[in-house]
């Protein structure tokens, strides 16, 4: 019995991220995940949160039951 795949249509960080360089920036998810590439996709704090942001995922990575996304922001939402 493997590990189960999860599809996922935003990028949730809980402030987990790090940057990679300019806009690009990695997360790693437990579990392995899917998601939409090279279109825009919501980015956010927390589920329930409201939007920080859009992202473009640039690659997908499954190693060691995780998930390394690597992700371009292209724009952020004004926190005012």
């Amino acid at each position: 019995m493997g590990m189960p795949l999860e599809m996922n249509t935003m990028i949730v960080t809980k402030g987990r991220e790090t940057r990679a360089h300019d806009n690009v920036f990695m997360i790693k998810k437990e579990g392995y995940r899917l998601y939409p590439m090279e279109i825009p996709i919501e980015l956010r704090k927390t589920k329930e949160g409201e939007p920080n942001g859009t992202a473009i995922i640039k690659k997908l990575e499954w190693e060691k039951e995780g998930t390394v996304i690597t992700y371009e922001l292209v724009s952020l939402n004004s926190t005012n």
